[in-house]
């Protein structure tokens, strides 16, 4: 072997932790049909930031909800790390989602009775985690986030921001391979707006999760891996890979 060969001969391969084959969702409503989305095919890879952008009305918020498994689609299939949700258990899927994937909303979502540690600790408690290494996972997480002193507080205690990190901190205590955020700085100002985008990135560069996030911030878009366009719910543009 011609020395060095077998070195060249090596490629790096990136890990497709989220694929959709033919995705598509339609709603019967009273005014007829309605196309939430159609046709879609999409691979999304390990340690890459996604955006997903349209006009209001344009399908981003259901296909999230489909690629996350909290809808189940009329047509096509979403596969989760080789896992297709199709056939699945209502309890498989409530595993696989629990696993492999965390949640971000623009409502934050948080339980208002509830601390910012204890809504952290969530989905540990639905784990069964063990609870010294619950309350560990729940300080270690939320150091990430920057709230290691904000976690008795309530969460309307807390400004709109600090609410969103504490939602990302509890859609990584189980760390997932996947963070799929539906307009996750709509509600915030341009301060925290750019806190959470470098937390986002942050994870994405650092930890190697797959975030595929739905936005209207510009600054996030141009700061993507790659930036999805959906018009009437379906991809009209998808620019490949940004290189490094």
């Amino acid at each position: 072997m011609t020395p060095g060969a077998h070195t060249s001969s090596v490629r790096m391969v990136r890990e497709s932790v989220l694929r959709a084959e033919g995705l598509g969702r339609v709603f019967s409503t009273r005014a007829g049909t309605v196309i939430g989305c159609e046709g879609i095919d999409l691979e999304i890879f390990a340690g890459e930031l996604v955006v997903v952008r349209g006009a209001s009305g344009a399908g981003k918020s259901t296909l999230l909800r489909l690629l996350g498994g909290l809808d189940s689609p009329t047509s096509g299939a979403v596969w989760v790390r080789g896992v297709p949700f199709a056939g699945l258990t209502e309890e498989q899927t409530v595993q696989l989602r629990r696993d492999e994937l965390g949640f971000i909303f623009q409502d934050f979502g948080l339980i208002p009775v509830l601390s910012a540690g204890q809504n952290v600790s969530l989905p540990l408690r639905m784990k069964a985690t063990d609870a010294d290494a619950r309350d560990a996972r729940v300080a270690e997480v939320l150091e990430l986030v920057g709230l290691t002193d904000h976690a008795a507080q309530l969460p309307d205690e807390l400004s709109g921001g600090q609410q969103q990190r504490v939602g990302i901190a509890r859609a990584l205590a189980v760390p997932p391979s996947i963070l799929i955020a539906d307009e996750p700085t709509a509600q915030l100002d341009a301060a925290n707006a750019a806190i959470v985008m470098d937390l986002l990135l942050h994870l994405v560069r650092t930890e190697g999760i797959a975030v595929v996030v739905a936005t209207h911030d510009l600054d996030l878009a141009d700061r993507a891996d790659r930036v999805i366009e959906l018009h009437d719910g379906r991809i009209v543009s998808r620019p490949g890979r940004r290189s490094a």
